[in-house]
């Protein structure tokens, strides 16, 4: 992502899974949900993205509903299709058949005024993985401190 502003993050993913691969999507949207994002009012926490080989969707983001849109909304949880190149899907189906493979959305931007979703080939991530995550940043912290206190 070059010159991209950055509209939502998935900031459990780096935490919670090892992140393989990225790829950049494009997200086909309805009217009301372009304004929405714009706005910031989308959520990835729960989001994932689902192939089947032919087709990649994008499962479980919230978009919020664009108030000024009133009877011509859209429905907030509805699954919206990825636009990526065959065989970036074609790859992304043959990893997640491996066991423990998943396609996540990290973070959602605006590029050129379309929505585009970096989503990342991910395996997730064992609770002592977690933990040493978090003993190797209160490390680093301990030292940035020693460092600045001198």
């Amino acid at each position: 992502m070059k010159n991209g502003k950055v509209v939502a993050t998935n900031r459990k993913a780096k935490f919670d899974y090892f992140l393989i691969e990225t790829f950049e999507a494009g997200l086909s949207l309805q009217g009301s949900e372009i304004k929405s994002i714009r706005a910031g009012r989308i959520s990835l926490g729960e989001a994932y993205v689902q192939t089947d080989g032919k087709e990649a969707w994008l499962m479980e983001a919230h978009v919020a509903p664009y108030v000024q849109a009133n009877r011509f909304n859209h429905e907030p949880l509805r699954p919206r299709r990825l636009l990526l190149h065959k065989k970036e899907i074609h790859h992304l189906w043959d990893a997640v058949r491996q066991k423990g493979m998943t396609i996540i959305p990290t973070r959602v931007y605006l590029k050129n005024g379309r929505a585009k979703v970096e989503i990342a080939l991910a395996r997730g991530k064992r609770s002592y993985d977690k933990r040493e995550a978090i003993a190797r940043r209160d490390r680093q912290r301990d030292m940035e401190r020693e460092t600045r206190v001198r």
